[in-house]
């Protein structure tokens, strides 16, 4: 009986130094890839990048991971490749235990469309960067007319930061106007007026008169009594009445 036992005891260890012999020695590196993981780590509001997106991206670009060994799989490329995607600020890659590949995108987002009057087209996203248009119409406010690629980087991307800040401005203003003397006129949605700045400048303050002046005075008179509103110089606030 004891001589059973001590075989069967044997038996058992050998059994597992077969087995631990066969995981030890198999690498995770040599698994096919489970598929991809993607995760959008932005705002919701804006659906520019897809599973689907990305897949082209990585099968055009000879890189996608699908039936390839895992240690055939370079992230680093993947990253860099999705990297130049007009709306993809940053992607992250990286293996996952379960032999797939997880992508993190982090969007660019869309801050103010550029319509100028010398053909330029394109966006400005929230650090102020240029995205060429890829024809998606994004909604944000558009600015039109006399408008180079440094004044929609240096003041328009300051005007546009204010109105994303600005739960009011930013639901109220469509369109923004440059003038031939770089002065800027607004759209509202609201209202049949244009709302004159003057100088890109001072947007705090105008701003805030303007919302005072909607508050105590076109909530009387109604939104339609004024075809121009203009705040372009301090203390004063001048209206232009509708011809009738």
């Amino acid at each position: 009986m004891k001589r059973i036992l001590i075989l069967c005891i044997l038996l058992v260890v050998s059994a597992y130094l077969v087995v631990s012999a066969t995981l030890f020695n198999y690498k995770p590196e040599d698994r096919f890839c489970s598929g991809i993981e993607l995760t959008i780590k932005d705002s919701v509001n804006y659906e520019f990048i897809t599973q689907q997106g990305v897949n082209e991206i990585l099968k055009r670009k000879g890189l996608s991971p699908k039936d390839k060994r895992l240690k055939d799989i370079n992230v680093r490329q993947i990253e860099e490749a999705l990297a130049q995607h007009p709306f993809i600020a940053e992607a992250e890659c990286y293996l996952t235990s379960g032999g797939g590949v997880a992508v993190d995108i982090y969007q660019r987002i869309p801050l103010l469309r550029i319509m100028g009057n010398n053909g330029d087209e394109y966006y400005l996203d929230n650090t102020g960067k240029i995205i060429a248009s890829l024809g998606k119409p994004v909604h944000v406010a558009v600015a039109t007319g006399f408008i180079d690629r440094k004044f929609a980087q240096d003041q328009l991307y300051q005007l546009g930061k204010y109105l994303q800040t600005d739960a009011f401005w930013n639901a109220q203003i469509e369109q923004i106007n440059v003038t031939p003397k770089q002065e800027l006129e607004l759209v509202p949605r609201v209202g049949s007026h244009i709302l004159f700045l003057g100088k890109a400048e001072d947007y705090n303050e105008k701003f805030r008169k303007l919302q005072t002046f909607y508050e105590e005075v076109l909530s009387q008179v109604g939104w339609n009594k004024y075809e121009r509103i203009s705040v372009e110089f301090n203390n004063q606030i001048i209206c232009t009445k509708k011809e009738k």
